[in-house]
């Protein structure tokens, strides 16, 4: 199950590419439009800031705008950049290690084939397919 910070990260990047601005976007005008706090949103605006997802700028006509056209960004680096790598099972996360039932798991080749199934979902999901939905 995704959080609400992955969930409206995505949100934040749709709004932005709706505006289709060249301009920053005030945080505000976002959280109004997106019924969504702008405390809250400002902690996952940084975070895609510090990632070099969205550009931001203070001051009087400060906001926030994309960094590439929508059709550059994929679902799944904006949901793994928020939440973390994509992994069914903790066997499967990257840095995890290795169960010692890994060779008579009898579950692990399907986890494998979910996490594929899931990954290739929402890396061939682009920021502009949404948009265009």
């Amino acid at each position: 199950m995704f959080s609400t910070k992955g969930r409206y990260a995505l949100r934040i990047m749709i709004d932005l590419a709706q505006q289709n601005s060249t301009e920053h976007i005030p945080l505000k005008d976002i959280a109004e439009r997106q019924g969504i706090s702008k405390k809250y949103l400002e902690i996952i605006a940084k975070e895609l800031v510090k990632n070099k997802i969205l550009e931001g700028a203070s001051g009087k006509h400060g906001g926030y705008k994309l960094t590439r056209a929508p059709q550059d960004y994929t679902v799944g680096e904006i949901i793994e950049l928020m939440e973390g790598p994509i992994a069914p099972v903790a066997c499967l996360a990257p840095n995890s290690e290795e169960c010692p039932r890994k060779d008579k798991c009898k579950t692990l080749s399907m986890w494998e084939e979910f996490q594929k199934l899931e990954h290739d979902f929402f890396y061939s999901k682009h920021l502009s397919d949404l948009i265009n939905e």
